[in-house]
């Protein structure tokens, strides 16, 4: 699938501003941002719900920018799932086949496929409110992909479910995929779900991609402070350039002195930013002696989530951070609100971003 130069206005407002990607056979590619982004718009001139002002939209090498939502070989799986509420889930499934004139015996066969692969041949004949959440979920989805669509558009898939049922969800929505080895376009505002989910992910910013790569390259190597910020939790530092060799570099902030191990292209004294995720930091009792990738702070909250403690830190001008630490033990050391910490970090744990 290929998008060309797609846009998009609304008066003065620009939805989708000048959006291109290829988008490869089987591929699940995640929409990623915050509301009012252009994520569901774009996703609806994918569908033909929404003529594009400017660009084309290709499938299979085909043009079908003029075509209407009928016509394109796409079907779309709303959050609501828009399951018909006097049908069976038999029937629900057969909905689309029947439509497009498949005789009796070959959507049986189709519908029977559709059971087997989200695992509810016992719910046939169940009605969509005689299921859980996340059965109506496949029941959605079986619907979607019943007819073969050469794309499928899926949007906030899972928004419905509790955040418990939602995780186990994405696995198994995943693999069904996978299976079916349809190409699948997500639109989510959820950043855990397109990271679990998505081949690539392209992140939206007032209706341009901001950028677009693989969820472990959107994580380590942001390219904006944006992303670093959108994308999970991050503190970022700014400062200024102090020395740049081919596989090192200093950065100097008011808060501290970063030893980054590589170096990056720029000039001495230029203005960049440092993002340290909270997972990447590490702490311990009491104030060490000043050092190049530390700081001096206190306790100011706690919280204990299970798998990891989450702290808030002040530091001495007044400025909150944030630090993550593994409970890989039962017992671990917990810092107590006020206690007197250092923070540190590796030279590999320090992003640079350029912006």
């Amino acid at each position: 699938m290929r998008v060309e130069h797609l846009a998009r206005r609304y008066e003065e407002l620009s939805a989708v501003d000048d959006v291109s990607i290829d988008i490869a056979q089987g591929e699940i590619f995640a929409l990623l941002g915050a509301s009012g982004c252009g994520k569901s718009t774009l996703l609806r001139m994918l569908a033909g719900f929404e003529r594009p002002d400017r660009g084309r939209v290709l499938l299979a090498g085909c043009d079908i920018t003029a075509l209407a939502p009928y016509e394109r070989p796409i079907n779309m799986m709303f959050q609501s799932y828009a399951l018909f509420p006097h049908l069976s889930v038999y029937d629900n499934i057969a909905f689309g086949p029947r439509r497009s004139g498949m005789d009796r015996r070959a959507v049986d066969q189709r519908v029977r496929e559709m059971l087997e692969l989200v695992e509810l041949q016992a719910y046939a004949r169940r009605r969509p409110h005689q299921l859980s959440g996340g059965q109506q979920q496949r029941v959605a989805l079986a619907r979607s992909l019943a007819r073969r669509p050469q794309l499928l558009l899926l949007d906030e898939p899972l928004g419905a479910l509790d955040r418990k049922l939602r995780e186990r969800t994405q696995i198994e929505l995943v693999s069904i995929l996978r299976r079916v080895g349809v190409t699948c376009v997500v639109v989510t505002h959820d950043q855990e779900e397109a990271m679990t989910m998505a081949d690539r992910i392209a992140v939206m910013r007032e209706g341009r991609f901001v950028q677009v790569g693989e969820p472990l390259e959107i994580y380590e190597n942001p390219k904006s402070r944006f992303v670093a910020d959108f994308i999970g939790n991050v503190n970022l530092f700014a400062g200024e350039l102090v020395t740049d060799e081919p596989e090192r570099c200093e950065i100097r902030t008011p808060e501290a002195l970063f030893h980054v191990g590589h170096g990056i292209p720029g000039t001495l004294g230029m203005r960049v930013s440092v993002a340290l995720r909270p997972e990447n930091m590490r702490l311990q009792a009491g104030h060490a002696p000043g050092a190049p990738n530390q700081l001096h702070a206190r306790v100011a909250a706690r919280a204990y989530l299970g798998s990891y403690t989450q702290y808030e830190l002040e530091l001495a001008g007044g400025r909150r951070i944030r630090v993550a630490q593994a409970n890989a033990d039962r017992h671990v050391e917990a810092f107590d609100g006020g206690a007197p910490v250092t923070v540190r970090w590796s030279e590999t744990a320090a992003m640079v971003i350029q912006d």
